[in-house]
């Protein structure tokens, strides 16, 4: 009765900068020219973290926040860009790391076909979920997409394969390609993070396609998007697909990587988790997902010794962030910094002239 927009407001979710729906030369060539100079700058900036954040912190840690940030960018990229709330991603993530650590445990096959058949798995469940929930709109969807995981779930403590609450433990990691050890913490690290930029770009073009933009039209107004005469069902279920692709691509490389795959990872909690970075890194936006993630996983790690008070601890810090960064973290990040670079320069003030004795 108080906000019926709910807690957030519409404009959290529908406000987003598309970028690629300028017109060329909109901005002028000196516009374009320093946007370019912006991006080589971020981009170096981009790539010696890379290369200097192992030397910093335990390569494992970062490659736990690349897959959480996959994990949270299947969900962004329904929400932010399609308009579709999906709580049935966790179901996709553990469904490709299940096959991923069967078939390298048990069928002995490599890692990149490992992950390829996880990743199928979690392809053809997400897109069986998509045409399902997607005959419904809004609270219906959602709960359609609840239900399926819920159903999923229950399938994998009842399956012989994923040895119910045990989990399957101690997969080999094996030869990528036949000659790429991963058993080297940071070999590892560097495959998660060429995926997590991967996504990244593939993401970014991705939106700055036709389809993209067809996509953002359907989640702004779709009915206008179905008086063009555009298949809103068949995009929205184009864009389920993408979204799986990563959620799969997140759990295969998890199961992987940490060489177990768990009931922790299919429960519907864990699409609360994605949610939640989502928010705290900022919805509609492209590195919203890994602020978010990072965030999540640091605040574990550090959190860890206080036992039962994490939560109270998570929950109070995740308020305070709700709190000061309303819009998420990277757009208020990039609010700040365009309105330092649009401030006026302060001028001196003019010098008052010596009188001349």
């Amino acid at each position: 009765m108080l906000r019926p927009q709910g807690l957030f407001g519409l404009s959290v979710v529908k406000r987003h900068e598309f970028r690629a729906a300028r017109l060329p030369g909109a901005d002028g060539a000196a516009g374009a020219s320093a946007s370019r100079r912006r991006e080589i700058a971020l981009t170096g900036i981009v790539l010696a973290a890379l290369v200097l954040l192992p030397m910093l912190v335990y390569p494992i840690h970062l490659v736990k926040i690349a897959c959480l940030a996959i994990f949270a960018a299947s969900f962004n990229f329904l929400i932010g860009f399609a308009g579709i709330v999906s709580f049935g991603q966790a179901a996709i993530y553990g469904t490709a790391a299940y096959i991923t650590a069967h078939a390298l445990k048990i069928w002995a096959l490599p890692p990149e076909l490992a992950m390829l058949a996880g990743i199928a798995a979690a392809l053809a469940l997400g897109v069986a979920m998509g045409a399902l929930a997607l005959r419904r709109s809004g609270i219906y969807q959602a709960m359609i997409t609840l239900a399926i995981a819920q159903m999923a779930y229950f399938a994998y403590v009842q399956a012989p394969f994923t040895h119910g609450e045990d989990g399957i433990h101690s997969v080999p990691r094996g030869l990528l390609l036949g000659f790429i050890d991963l058993r080297d913490d940071r070999i590892v690290y560097g495959l998660s993070a060429l995926a997590l930029l991967g996504v990244f770009l593939g993401l970014r073009r991705l939106l700055s396609s036709r389809f993209g933009m067809v996509l953002v039209a359907i989640r702004d107004d779709e009915r206008r998007a179905l008086s063009l005469g555009y298949d809103v069902f068949a995009y929205k279920l184009a864009a389920f697909a993408v979204a799986a692709g990563c959620a799969g691509l997140a759990g295969a490389f998890s199961a992987v990587a940490f060489q177990l795959a768990t009931l922790s990872g299919a429960h519907w909690h864990f699409s609360g988790e994605a949610v939640l970075m989502a928010l705290l890194g900022g919805i509609g936006t492209l590195t919203g997902p890994l602020a978010g993630a990072a965030l999540v996983a640091t605040m574990q790690q550090t959190l860890a010794p206080f036992g039962a008070w994490v939560l109270v601890i998570q929950g109070a810090v995740f308020v305070l962030c709700v709190l000061v960064f309303r819009e998420g973290i990277v757009p208020r990040l990039a609010s700040l910094a365009a309105r330092f670079r649009s401030a006026p320069p302060e001028t001196p003030a003019p010098a008052i002239p010596q009188a001349q004795s």
